[in-house]
């Protein structure tokens, strides 16, 4: 079977949000692209108090300044769409109430007729943290433990009842109802994140740290879920940040999925060889416009599925 291909919707402020979010959707299902992606930046510090990653000193991409709303971006993409999985890879959820974000998932993926793919993390920016967390940045894993609960209480039967320390639902009716149980993917780290993963979710949302890296990890989840007893199949998407150049990256430094089409091509060919489900490229950094992100997404589809992946 070969490798689903995801496609990264255009949120970055050089790209018009009502235009460009749905004429690129329409051409990443005519492509033949299986998905289309969101991502969440909830805003972008100034001066930084932590570097990216919470790495100290890396500094935050210009490209992370006013990242449109991942949510409203899937809205325009489903109402532009027939086919295409709409994912997000991934969404902040200690950044958002529990109901709240439970409740537009489900409308989303009622409105688009089953299609939503909810890939879900904790997130890392302390400033993000600061002004829209619902809990501390410490507390975030029992915050996405809760946002969990909520959203499979508040997608099944009514009446709904929950009681959380952050949510209470008494006795209710609450819909609209996803249109099938939505797929919840989580990026998971630590040993604990990926007990959850395992234990909790329908699959695994990597971002891309290498061939082996990637490897590695997916071994490691593997036998993990061998260890405590999962017998249903982990569907895995791989995130890749791709940064094109036309010129290409020249040298043996090159960052994978930096670089040319055909360098871009070159590490999705290499990845599919681990025997992930899907990956998902988003391209929109390092192009113009969404002219140039349409051409470049037909480009690399065309070359990926050429190389018989």
């Amino acid at each position: 079977m070969a490798t689903r291909l995801g496609l990264g919707l255009p949120q970055y402020h050089r790209f018009h949000l009502g235009r460009d979010v749905p004429d690129v959707a329409r051409a990443a299902e005519r492509i033949g692209y299986d998905s289309v992606w969101v991502y969440e930046r909830a805003l972008f510090p100034e001066p930084a108090t932590q570097g990216l990653y919470g790495i100290e000193g890396m500094p935050w991409p210009d490209s992370y300044r006013h990242v449109a709303d991942p949510i409203v971006t899937l809205a325009l993409a489903a109402a532009a769409t027939e086919r295409v999985e709409l994912g997000s890879g991934v969404l902040v959820a200690p950044l958002h109430l529990p109901l709240q974000l439970a409740k537009a998932l489900a409308s989303l993926d009622a409105a688009s007729g089953g299609r939503v793919i909810a890939g879900l993390g904790t997130g890392w920016s302390l400033d993000e943290y600061a002004a829209t967390g619902v809990r501390p940045f410490e507390e975030r894993g029992s915050v996405l433990d809760e946002v969990l609960d909520v959203c499979r209480a508040v997608w099944g039967p009514d009446p709904v009842r929950y009681r959380g320390r952050i949510t209470t639902i008494e006795s209710a009716a609450i819909g609209p109802k996803p249109a099938r149980p939505i797929p919840i993917l989580l990026a998971a780290g630590s040993r604990k994140a990926r007990e959850r993963l395992v234990d909790r979710a329908d699959g695994w949302l990597p971002v891309s740290s290498g061939v082996d890296g990637i490897a590695r990890q997916w071994k490691a989840l593997q036998e993990l879920a061998a260890e405590r007893g999962r017998t249903r199949p982990l569907r895995t998407v791989l995130r890749t940040n791709a940064h094109y150049t036309p010129e290409g990256h020249r040298g043996d430094d090159r960052p994978p999925f930096h670089g040319s089409a055909d360098q871009i091509v070159e590490d999705v060919v290499a990845h599919a060889a681990i025997g992930l489900d899907e990956i998902l490229v988003d391209l929109q950094s390092g192009v113009r416009d969404a002219e140039e992100l349409k051409d470049l997404a037909a480009e690399v589809y065309e070359k990926v599925r050429a190389a018989g992946v």
